[in-house]
């Protein structure tokens, strides 16, 4: 792979999305939660902001990426990028499960209290397993062209949107979101730092050449 490819700035991306959930988290003097933002907001699933909306983006999101990384294989910019967005899928789905069970705390629609932690089974709003998925998604894209075409950014928009969506529903709290993309962030730079692709390490060879060369 080129290595004088360009890279996105991580930076930049986690100014744009603090600067907007901080904005989503603002206007009440009754917040709480570990760095006092937390707060239910008035329930709202209708318009863009619909659960089935919410479920539209997380089940196409996985399969766009694995689309391209099957069609164009890990010896293309596009399809090694695509394959350490998968990396960065599976790893975030794996910690999200395992953050959830620890921390089991309870979610808006279970109590008013953003201070519940650690209730056991059946209270998994910390973190949230959506943002952490499209996180993790977007994040080796934006890295990857970013600096190269600035539009890339607007990618940005995908986490932003569930982030904001999954609180206005009321399935968690602003700093389970935030913690979401922060560490949906980091795990997808870790992937895109990557020289070569976990999952493509694992697959049969022929499954990860590129489809589009057989046709």
């Amino acid at each position: 792979m080129d290595q004088t490819r360009a890279r996105g700035d991580p930076g930049r991306r986690l100014r744009m999305g603090l600067a907007a959930l901080a904005f989503a988290a603002a206007g009440t003097a009754q917040a709480g939660g570990p760095i006092g933002i937390d707060h239910r907001l008035n329930f709202d699933d209708s318009g863009i902001w619909k659960r089935r909306n919410q479920l539209i983006l997380q089940d196409v999101t996985p399969l766009v990426m694995l689309a391209g990384a099957l069609w164009e294989g890990d010896d293309t910019r596009f399809g090694h990028t695509s394959w350490q967005s998968i990396d960065a899928i599976l790893i975030g789905s794996v910690a999200a499960a395992g953050l959830k069970l620890a921390f089991s705390r309870s979610r808006p629609t279970q109590t008013d209290d953003p201070n519940q932690w650690f209730k056991g089974h059946g209270h998994n709003s910390f973190p949230s397993g959506e943002v952490m998925e499209i996180t993790t998604a977007v994040t080796p894209f934006i890295v990857e062209y970013g600096a190269e075409h600035p539009a890339v950014y607007a990618l940005e928009l995908l986490p932003l949107y569930d982030a904001i969506a999954r609180v206005k529903v009321r399935a968690h709290w602003q700093s389970d979101v935030l913690a979401s993309f922060l560490i949906g962030t980091g795990i997808g730079y870790y992937a895109h730092t990557r020289s070569s692709s976990i999952t493509v390490g694992v697959l049969p060879g022929g499954m990860t050449i590129g489809w589009k060369k057989r046709f």
